[in-house]
């Protein structure tokens, strides 16, 4: 199983969700690849952001050794789910979708969680240190939902 994790700039919310994934797949040993990707270009090859870094170290994700990417329609080729975390991404990402198929692979992540609701991962970028802890705990949640569903 690949799972591509998907948010606008690939340093807040999508980077904290691939780290959530992996830890989660190395603890439990489970063949899976996890990555994440923006769907702009803003921060290409950047480090996620301090913050987000800092909040996953303090609760046991480091995440410091990710860089941001961009999505790409070769992303439907590699990846078997690819989650975004709110609707602009969602639509975004959907924008590049070759097929149906394509289309099949994309799902809002927060519905792992809390089914059929379609509700967002705030981004923290412009709020205060309180935000990326409760994007952290959210995604923790939903991350969780990923391996009881997809990968146990």
């Amino acid at each position: 199983m690949k799972i591509l994790m998907v948010c606008l700039g690939n340093i807040c919310r999508s980077p904290i969700a691939d780290g959530l994934l992996r830890r989660k797949v190395q603890e439990h040993n489970l063949d899976t690849y996890v990555d994440s990707a923006g769907t702009a270009a803003y921060h290409v090859g950047e480090a996620p952001d301090p913050r987000m870094q800092a909040t996953g170290k303090n609760l046991g994700t480091p995440i410091d050794f990710l860089r941001a990417r961009q999505f790409e329609v070769a992303d439907f080729d590699q990846f078997d789910i690819i989650y975004a975390m709110d609707k602009s991404n969602y639509n975004n990402i959907l924008k590049l979708a070759r097929n149906q198929a394509d289309e099949a692979k994309v799902k809002m992540i927060l519905n792992e969680s809390n089914p059929g609701m379609n509700l967002e991962v705030p981004d923290p970028y412009y709020g205060g240190d309180q935000g990326f802890v409760d994007v952290y705990n959210m995604l923790d949640i939903a991350t969780d939902k990923i391996v009881e569903k997809y990968l146990k």
